[in-house]
């Protein structure tokens, strides 16, 4: 809840700071709203099946998660040396999490109104500084787990094994399928080809939502739990916990329908055709990959419907609802 409250707090704001005229007001989000949204948010990640799930199955991913939500609590509350401790937790359990540098540098920097210039001696001083207090804690805990357990191992069990994927057992992701059917000497190349999908959107989503670093958390927060080698369904949760803070986008979002559809069609067939699968023997491994890859594209699809209602709505915030051309007919708005 204080996590939520913090992410509306700023919205609070920020989010109306874009309106050019009386004619936006259908697009401003009210006051109410944001006391709601929080509740709900909250609501929703502890009553989320996936939670749920996630806890009865004893998962340490409750951990990962509480370590995710204090960084972003830290991050939106403007305390950069809390932050960068725990996105060094969150990168020392999993190393995806080292994404989300870019966004809480960027929401910083714009918290102590320093530009983004890379002309200006004030940019790189802080990076320099954050980047020194988040790899000074996190060599800090690696050293720390040395001295506890005696040896490096643990470095190549933890990084190594989520780089690698060396275990397919059957998940909800997407490199299990894939990897098991590849032939050995094409592995490394796909291998790279795969992880680096994690990676690589937080270069033109940093660019693009620059101005925006609350809205690109929680892009990177989706693009992690879906691209990352071992997901689980707890990862789904921590993002679709925050959807509800970004209400004000429905009415812009065009196959929430569909999607949501999906996804609960998806989730009522996992169990059947593990069961199939596994117990009765009555079907295969491609009927549960299928699913799995249909509740991906699902998800892809969610993020891409809340990516583009975000940047509509910015777009009508400096424009207005209603889009003309020069010879004052109306106008489609197409995002390409």
């Amino acid at each position: 809840f204080d996590v939520s409250q913090s992410y509306k707090s700023h919205l609070r704001n920020c989010v109306n700071s874009g309106i050019r005229g009386s004619y936006q007001y259908s697009v401003v989000v009210s006051s109410p709203c944001f006391s709601f949204d929080c509740v709900v948010s909250s609501h929703s990640y502890l009553l989320n099946p996936f939670t749920i799930l996630s806890c009865v199955a004893k998962s340490t991913c409750g951990l990962n998660n509480a370590v995710l939500s204090l960084f972003i609590l830290s991050t939106v509350k403007g305390n950069v040396l809390l932050s960068a401790i725990f996105l060094s937790l969150a990168t020392y359990q999993s190393i995806y999490p080292l994404t989300l540098c870019a966004s809480a540098l960027l929401y910083l920097m714009q918290r102590q109104y320093i530009p983004v210039n890379f002309r200006r001696a004030s940019f790189w001083w802080f990076i320099v500084q954050y980047a020194f207090m988040y790899l000074g804690s996190l060599f800090v805990i690696v050293c720390l787990s040395f001295f506890l357990l005696g040896s490096w191992d643990f470095l190549p069990s933890v990084y190594g094994f989520i780089l690698s994927v060396p275990d397919l057992t059957p998940n909800i992701g997407l490199f299990w399928y894939f990897f098991a059917e590849m032939f050995e000497h094409f592995r490394l190349f796909f291998l790279c080809v795969f992880q680096i999908n994690v990676f690589f959107y937080t270069i033109p989503l940093s660019i693009k939502l620059k101005e925006h670093p609350v809205f690109l958390i929680f892009m990177q927060l989706a693009v992690i739990s879906i691209f990352k080698s071992y997901p689980t369904v707890g990862d789904i949760a921590l993002y679709m916990a925050f959807l509800p803070v970004w209400s004000h986008l429905h009415r812009f979002l065009r196959n929430i329908f569909l999607v949501c559809c999906v996804l609960l069609t998806c989730s009522a067939l996992f169990p059947v055709l593990w069961h199939l699968w596994i117990y009765a023997g009555s079907a295969n491994s491609n009927f549960y990959y299928a699913i799995t890859l249909l509740f991906n594209v699902a998800q892809i699809l969610l993020v891409s419907d809340y990516f583009y209602a975000f940047l509509r709505r910015e777009h009508h915030l400096c424009y207005g609802l209603y889009l003309k051309r020069k010879d004052g007919s109306e106008a489609t708005l197409v995002l390409k």
